[in-house]
């Protein structure tokens, strides 16, 4: 691959001098992507609007067509941040008012792109902040086809559409996952607990791989529910994208009353080696993973 820089005229955000990242790579038989180390964009679905999409300029790469604000990354930055920086940099979308619900990625080995997918949860109006927009709108998911689009997120949209209905929640029975590693956790049932439910939280912030869940994308940022019961019921609070549910009575009638409060049992993955609890949630349409998927993702 050969990287070009861009050209000295070349029409730019009004602010600030060029990351090393601004520049074209050009593969042997001449096609070009922009971004040195990759680039990132956002997917951001708004209940009530639909998606966020950027109509581009006429002298942008596949100008007059409709796609995600999103660009380069810069160098050093993760997938994940640059979509972020580069949807408020194009788009004025605030800080936190997207949750990431899963990320897709396109590799071509030479260069990359990664779609941060993410659920608005503080509604806001985006704002054009740069010469590359033509116009930003919420449009409607079952209008976005009847854009004109860019042929990258044409291609891409074929494969996020129909995630877009996909929200998977894992439940986790501590207690049976805590008892399947004979480390001394019955001296001290609320701190092993505490322990695993920290390394939850690190899981929920990194994503789980898509093929672990079975599903399409590269990795899902799904909630996790803790289910903790006797003993166990002290520990502190939660890190972010983890739920403690602290059992009254019987660990088990917890998990099964959590997964069955869900918008979509059926989405919900039950982590227990216990066979029948994993009965009782297999007939609310829950899939079930023994402790050790549990402790493979957490290794």
């Amino acid at each position: 691959m050969t990287i070009v820089p861009p050209a000295p005229g070349e029409p730019r955000r009004p602010h600030g001098p060029r990351d090393p990242g601004d520049a074209w790579v050009e593969t042997p038989e001449g096609e070009r992507y922009w971004g040195r180390f990759g680039a990132a964009g956002l997917l951001a679905l708004d209940p009530e609007r639909g998606v966020l999409l950027q109509h581009r300029v006429s002298w942008s790469h596949h100008g007059d067509t409709w796609a995600l604000p999103g660009g380069a990354r810069h160098q050093g930055e993760s997938a994940h941040d640059a979509a972020l920086r580069e949807s408020a940099e194009e788009a004025g979308v605030p800080a936190g008012s997207v949750a990431p619900r899963f990320v897709n990625v396109f590799d071509l080995g030479v260069w990359s792109y990664t779609t941060l997918v993410g659920d608005v949860v503080v509604p806001f109006e985006p704002v054009i902040s740069d010469p590359e927009s033509r116009a930003l709108a919420w449009i409607p998911v079952e209008e976005v086809d009847r854009r004109p689009l860019h042929p990258s997120f044409a291609d891409a949209w074929r494969l996020l559409r129909p995630l877009l209905e996909v929200r998977p929640t894992i439940v986790v029975d501590v207690a049976n996952v805590m008892g399947s590693v004979p480390d001394g956790w019955w001296r001290d049932r609320a701190g092993a607990a505490d322990r695993l439910i920290q390394r939850l939280g690190a899981l929920a912030a990194s994503g789980v791989p898509a093929s672990a869940l079975g599903l399409g994308a590269t990795g899902w940022f799904a909630p996790i529910v803790a289910v903790v019961e006797r003993q166990a019921k002290t520990v502190d609070a939660a890190p972010e994208g983890v739920v403690i549910a602290r059992a009254e009575a019987s660990g088990d009638d917890e998990i099964v009353a959590q997964t069955a409060a869900l918008a979509e049992p059926s989405a919900a993955i039950v982590v227990t080696s216990d066979r029948a609890l994993a009965d009782r949630v297999r007939s609310l349409g829950a899939t079930v993973h023994g402790a050790g998927w549990l402790l493979d993702l957490l290794a």
